[in-house]
């Protein structure tokens, strides 16, 4: 009884970090979902953005500025994978890998130099938008909530827009957007800056959190972020295919992520195995429709050998 009253104990913190990755987990399925583009800034990303809060509230500014500040940051280096892409014909997984190589090097510029940067203690206690640790755990689990809300609805209202219509139908078919006058170049590089945006304001949100920027903190965040994307997509779709709840259910499936996650780290589980079990959620996740549909093309096909 102690045992799982101590691992309900854990939830409130699994919550709030899977709500953070959730916003993480929007802005990577622009691009993975909606815009069919395989995009690995994100794991420099993240951190430009926890980076770029960090250093501005270490320097007296205010943590909502700080905050969009990091947007924009995360936004230009969605530009510059973008533009790699489009402008240099340089296909979508290397122009991702290039930015991230640079951000490496950029990140550590806006740090001036430091691996590590600290957002805790007492002197910025007051000025977080979401406490470090424990702290506060409800009130940080209820204003991440708004701001999921806020940004699944605008979001939603955006791709009913004509342009985010158009930013869609190029995820689609490039050809075809093409043919019916869209470019899809601007589109692309649109969408690129977009998501990049979301990831970086959610590093800056996971800074507040952690009460640090850390040059290493983005590492493996593009597999968090597709265990996110897939398994939400496999919960919702079976239950409803509107496109609002289908964001709603990328943030819950980072919040299911985070409580596996959680649950294995509290039943001894070793730190070292964690990455290899996300990857393997995403290789299950990802390949189980696949092994399906073949199986079921072998029936069919048996089926119809038979009745022949």
């Amino acid at each position: 009884m102690e045992m799982i009253t101590n691992w309900i104990g854990t939830i409130p913190g699994a919550v709030s970090q899977g709500f953070v990755w959730g916003i993480m987990a929007l802005g990577l399925y622009i691009t993975f979902k909606i815009l069919d583009f395989a995009d690995l800034t994100v794991d420099g990303s993240i951190c430009t953005g926890a980076a770029v809060c960090t250093i501005l509230m270490t320097n007296g500014y205010n943590v909502w500025f700080a905050m969009a500040m990091a947007f924009i940051a995360g936004c230009i280096a969605g530009l510059v994978t973008g533009l790699l892409h489009t402008r240099m014909g340089i296909p979508p997984i290397l122009a991702g890998i290039l930015t991230q190589l640079m951000l490496w090097s950029v990140n550590l510029i806006i740090m001036s130099g430091k691996a590590n940067v600290a957002l805790s203690g007492f002197k910025f206690r007051d000025k977080l938008l979401i406490s470090t640790g424990s702290v506060n755990i409800t009130k940080s689990i209820i204003i991440l909530s708004i701001i999921i809300f806020i940004l699944v609805t605008a979001l939603y209202w955006f791709f009913g827009t004509q342009f985010g219509i158009s930013l869609r139908s190029t995820g689609n078919s490039k050809n075809m957007s093409r043919a019916q006058g869209i470019n899809t170049s601007f589109t692309t590089v649109f969408g690129l800056a977009l998501s990049n945006g979301i990831v970086a304001f959610s590093g800056s949100l996971l800074a507040q959190q952690q009460g640090a920027a850390d040059i290493n903190m983005g590492r493996g965040a593009i597999v968090i972020g597709l265990a996110a994307v897939i398994v939400g997509e496999s919960i919702i779709s079976k239950l409803a295919t509107n496109f609002y709840i289908r964001l709603l259910g990328v943030v819950l499936g980072a919040v299911i992520y985070w409580l596996v996650f959680q649950t294995v780290i509290f039943i001894g589980l070793p730190s070292e195995y964690l990455k290899m079990l996300s990857a393997l959620v995403v290789a299950i996740f990802l390949g189980v429709p696949y092994i399906k549909a073949n199986l079921s093309g072998k029936k069919n096909k048996s089926g119809s050998v038979k009745n022949a």
